[in-house]
């Protein structure tokens, strides 16, 4: 049922993880990155846009630097991306022209999609290039990225970009075969379907021990969440299989499929929900909660117990129960300081239609 609505999908996000585009000595794999461009341009020859979210920039770099493993200094990294980046999108260029498709290169900062005009004007540059028949190449821009403007590994770059255009499904190319319990054990099998992400999903999910990679399997989850919630399903596949994505598409039962929530956020939403860094954070009693999630109500200052941060009118803000646990995003109408010196008129705090239930 669920894998039979990824027949109609007419745009989607593909992210290459690090691992299935290198080698075991950290350089990019020619042949590898010539049978997953092969796989790309055949959905394009369906009709299909393609915006490809990759790494291996750094890992790319490492190799031409002679790095053994990834550097843990920031402007190693950095110089690492800036020699890896261009290297890599040779690569890309000669690779697609083969097939007859144009490539653009895009790299994004966390800034470029948290600043709502430079949002706009980001999904703006894509549409474009989508409509002209071209694949746009998407990274990081990992030599002048640091911490604090970071998106923090490019799984949740591709959720991001999906829930920026938005498509229809992100699909993330990896070293294994999708979600898998037991994972290194005899028992271990692999889950065709996700429907919620629970606690169980959660502990499944560890980092990543490669030399050259960021996420591992927990940043996928982190992106799982965003997508869904946008309205967008996630298959995590197997890079490393010739027809991955052409098995996706047709309904088969190719690796973990995240099944997405009924109804899609509209585009605002999903700016408030996904774009920002939160500046604060508001611990809200349990009337005010009930009030939020099952009755569509604005947020009023009588329902906030405490608030954390230091935030300026129109910030967006995490709102928390008493237990801590994060249940909507919203943009507050007052500062940090009026709140705690409960020092507020009788109006919205947060305003419903700047307010996401997550």
């Amino acid at each position: 049922m669920h894998r039979d609505s990824l027949k109609s999908v007419s745009r989607l996000v593909v992210k290459l993880g690090t691992g299935v585009l290198t080698d075991s000595r950290k350089l990019i794999d020619p042949a590898q990155l010539e049978q997953l461009v092969a796989q790309v341009a055949a959905l394009k020859k369906t009709g299909k846009e393609v915006v490809l979210v990759t790494s291996g920039a750094v890992g790319a770099g490492m190799g031409a630097l002679g790095y053994e493993s990834r550097p843990a200094n920031l402007a190693e990294k950095q110089a690492c991306a800036a020699v890896g980046q261009s290297r890599l999108m040779a690569a890309y260029d000669k690779l697609f022209s083969a097939h007859g498709i144009l490539v653009a290169q895009v790299l994004l900062t966390h800034e470029d999609l948290e600043h709502h005009e430079r949002h706009l004007n980001a999904r703006n540059t894509l549409v474009t290039l989508l409509d002209r028949g071209v694949v746009p190449i998407i990274n990081e821009n990992d030599a002048v990225s640091f911490t604090e403007i970071k998106f923090g590994d490019n799984d949740k770059l591709s959720a991001l970009v999906a829930s920026l255009l938005p498509a229809d499904l992100l699909v993330i190319l990896t070293t294994v075969d999708g979600v898998i319990e037991n994972f290194g054990k005899e028992n271990s099998k692999l889950l065709p379907v996700i429907e919620q992400i629970d606690a169980a999903i959660e502990d499944m999910a560890g980092g990543t021990t490669s030399a050259t990679a960021v996420g591992g399997m927990k940043s996928k989850i982190d992106a799982a969440k965003i997508v869904i919630r946008s309205g967008i399903p996630l298959v995590i596949a197997s890079g490393k299989k010739k027809n991955a994505l052409a098995e996706i598409l047709s309904g088969k039962a190719e690796g973990t499929l995240f099944v997405a929530q009924p109804t899609r956020l509209q585009g605002r939403k999903r700016w408030i929900a996904f774009f920002h860094h939160p500046k604060g954070t508001l611990f809200v009693d349990d009337g005010a909660k009930r009030a939020l999630r099952e009755s569509g109500k604005s947020l009023l200052p009588p329902g906030v117990a405490r608030c954390e941060g230091d935030f300026a009118a129109d910030d967006v803000v995490r709102i928390c129960d008493l237990d801590g646990m994060e249940f909507a995003r919203g943009i507050t109408r007052f500062n940090s300081a009026a709140v705690r010196e409960k020092n507020l008129p009788k109006e919205e705090l947060v305003h419903r239609d700047d307010l996401v239930i997550l």
